[in-house]
């Protein structure tokens, strides 16, 4: 072929490769999604719902923050990832009553419907919580379980699912019974040992024929060998807490010995304010405080087996600090929780994993808060009667600052 030949023409392009088709091809697709992306960006962005506060959890501690927010006229929505109002309530085992009476089952607002010296069910605290939503018309939104906390700027984003809100101030209304918390060594438990956690514990029915070990001798532990000694031998395993010194359910209990515990010792006497306070504290947040209803001459009473703490696994059966090995049917791990809120992406925690805050209000982040933490600033704190305290506080404090911002 003549060298002219291979020559372009004047105005032809030259031939493209397969290959270079393939690239440049490729280099289009990663432009478009590169503009898809922003343009995700921009429509999430439009589409979020604003809010002055956020208030993510719908128990007794969110109910508490919405009511005095209600007060105070900002716009504001309450997530809560139960299907239903006081479901977490309702999910505790079948026996459980509150260790308070009546008297202080209420809610800034409201009283509890019952006789004072009344001690209410699970279930109808939980039923209580929903009437108290509706009286004060407050704007919780069910089955919305929250995903990720961040900061852009002077604001907050709350992922949940299918939802994207935006607020200057969240408010954490969740206990720090979130994450069921069991030892490492459960694993290694022989697998024909039945074993749950006292969050999925719901009666004896749930176990199988033989002895049952509660590892955990706290309030929970206490309460649930009393349930399980009615049809199974029960052994309690775990260092005695402590016992408040009287019958809760007597008539010197309910109007006097309960107010000067409850309203004095437990609200105004132990707080993070004061020296007894901080000195206690430790003890309320690793291990519950003391037993609260159920005594130790009650589990004595009823047949409940002492033993040493359990500190490992061997041959699959639980190991306790004396050396002796234990063949059990059953365990129940009366183990506590940890916080859970680990969807939080921001830099709150301490070096326990504690939330760094004073009486709610979280350090460094001028907009973010807490109500219903273990011992917030006293041991009433997790209580339905100092809930509303510790919700009064943050509620203040958000108005001062909203007004602080407004006058600016």
């Amino acid at each position: 072929m003549a060298a002219n030949s291979l020559r372009l023409r004047a105005g032809e392009r030259p031939a493209v490769s397969m290959a270079e088709t393939v690239a440049r091809a490729g280099k289009f697709v990663e432009a478009g999604a590169a503009l898809h992306a922003i343009d995700g960006q921009l429509l999430a962005r439009s589409s979020a719902e604003h809010f002055d506060v956020i208030v993510v959890g719908g128990g007794q501690a969110g109910l508490s923050v919405g009511y005095h927010l209600k007060r105070l006229g900002l716009r504001f929505v309450i997530l809560d990832a139960n299907d239903r109002i006081g479901d977490a309530w309702r999910r505790r085992w079948d026996s459980l009553r509150l260790f308070t009476p009546a008297r202080y089952c209420g809610l800034d607002g409201m009283r509890f419907p019952a006789a004072a010296g009344y001690f209410p069910t699970k279930d109808e605290m939980a039923d209580f919580l929903q009437a108290y939503a509706r009286e004060f018309d407050l704007p919780v939104r069910s089955g919305v379980r929250v995903d990720a906390v961040r900061r852009e700027g002077d604001r907050y984003i709350v992922e949940a699912g299918q939802w994207r809100l935006e607020a200057p101030h969240v408010v954490i209304a969740a206990a720090s019974y979130q994450q069921p918390k069991l030892p490492a060594f459960a694993a290694d438990l022989d697998p024909s040992i039945c074993q749950i956690h006292s969050n999925d514990y719901k009666s004896p029915r749930q176990l199988k024929p033989g002895s049952v070990l509660l590892v955990g001798a706290g309030n929970s532990g206490a309460e649930i060998a009393m349930d399980a000694v009615r049809t199974h031998k029960v052994l309690l395993s775990g260092r005695h807490p402590g016992e408040i010194p009287f019958k809760t359910n007597t008539a010197f209990a309910i109007h006097v010995a309960g107010p000067i515990i409850f309203r004095i010792v437990f609200h105004r006497l132990l707080t993070v304010d004061t020296p007894p306070g901080r000195k206690a504290k430790p003890n309320f947040v690793l291990h519950g405080g003391p037993l609260i209803r159920v005594k130790t001459r009650d589990l004595d009473a009823a047949g409940v087996t002492r033993v040493a703490r359990v500190i490992g696994i061997c041959d699959g059966q639980p190991l306790l600090e004396d050396g002796r090995m234990l063949a059990v049917e059953n365990i129940v791990w009366c183990t506590g929780f940890r916080h859970g809120i680990d969807w939080v992406k921001l830099p709150v925690f301490d070096e326990s994993g504690r939330p760094r805050q004073y009486r709610g209000v979280v350090d460094g982040e001028p907009g973010l808060y807490l109500v219903g933490l273990s011992f917030l600033h006293s041991p009433s704190s997790t209580m339905i009667h100092g809930v509303g305290r510790d919700a009064r506080r943050v509620v203040d404090t958000i108005g001062e600052r909203v007004r602080a911002k407004g006058a600016v």
